[in-house]
């Protein structure tokens, strides 16, 4: 579609898109199965690029500056927003969801949105301050600590960015599954101390045996599939704690009931982020997000980058769209 760019509002900033990268959320929304976002719907969320205009209230950032955004919409008036917890916004959504994605030229928002890049983050890296927020976000839910041993059930964008967040914070056995052995290679340079191949061995065993049969106390689900949600469970010692970021296609799923009374452990979800972007950007420091960029697509190959995507045989880990 071509539309004119909207012009920016007092406290709104117009950006020139210089990167954006696919999402798994993305690649649901193209294989029509996203559970909270029905076709027909824009595409594009995590994104970077040159500010060109500025509304006449904007003073954090000029034209010309470089930037990345949360492209998150939270109403500014519910209880939860009233009080700081933006993330529980009664009314919370995002942009794509409100017709402008960021897999265009352009990106119109409010300048409490916008963030700076440092001078060390390309355009291509700054894309990816997004999902590093998702799992800074998820990082911060599980308390992470020194010392901790944790399991990530997928080695999607995600799954590595949890492992190296998880790093970060001190974890000292971080332990990655998933069916791709390029994924699992990304991995291990981002954090994982180990991987799992699950097409070749069972985590759950390899976490039992690692840990003298007692299970593991913090595990992620980073997939969105049933067998992983399993697996981030029964992974699990007694009192141990899952949390999940998956998106999951299918609406329910069957799960072993009698471990939440049995084990004692706690299922928690994860999604997007609350004051997590400037974590994320101060992270990039410790975290070099380049790594686990594996093709880059002219916005023009839109079709071919998600087909890529989509494709087991291209070894895809983070594809990033360029207009």
């Amino acid at each position: 579609m071509e539309r004119e760019v909207a012009k920016p509002g007092e406290n709104q900033v117009v950006i020139a898109v210089k990167a954006c990268s696919i999402c798994g959320g993305d690649l649901h929304i193209y294989k029509g199965k996203h559970p909270s976002a029905p076709l027909p719907v824009a595409l594009g969320h995590e994104l970077a690029g040159e500010v060109v205009q500025v509304g006449t209230k904007v003073n954090t950032v000029r034209i010309g500056d470089r930037v990345t955004v949360e492209p998150v919409l939270a109403c500014g008036e519910c209880l939860p927003c009233r009080t700081g917890l933006y993330g529980y916004c009664h009314n919370l959504s995002f942009h794509y969801r409100r017709g402008q994605g960021a897999m265009a030229d352009y990106f119109v928002v409010d300048d409490r949105y916008v963030y700076k890049l440092p001078d060390h983050l390309s355009y291509e890296a700054g894309a990816l301050i997004e999902p590093l927020a998702v799992a800074v976000h998820a990082v911060k839910r599980a308390k992470i600590g020194l010392g901790d041993k944790v399991a990530i059930m997928g080695a999607g964008p995600i799954g590595i960015l949890v492992a190296a967040v998880c790093k970060a914070a001190g974890a000292e056995e971080i332990i990655v599954a998933d069916i791709a052995d390029i994924r699992l290679e990304t991995a291990m340079v981002m954090g994982a101390t180990r991987t799992v191949n699950s097409m070749r061995e069972s985590v759950v065993e390899v976490v039992r045996e690692m840990t003298g049969g007692r299970g593991i106390g913090k595990t992620f689900e980073c997939v969105g599939r049933e067998e992983t949600f399993v697996q981030a469970m029964t992974c699990l010692c007694k009192g141990g704690q899952a949390t999940m970021l998956g998106i999951f296609e299918q609406p329910t799923l069957e799960i072993p009931a009698t471990i939440f009374v049995a084990q004692e452990i706690t299922v928690q979800g994860s999604q997007g982020y609350c004051w997590d972007f400037e974590t994320a950007l101060g992270l990039t420091n410790k975290i070099d997000l380049g790594r686990i960029i594996s093709h880059e697509f002219a916005l023009s190959d839109i079709d071919r980058a998600m087909k890529t995507a989509l494709d087991t045989k291209e070894k895809a880990v983070k594809i990033i769209l360029k207009p």
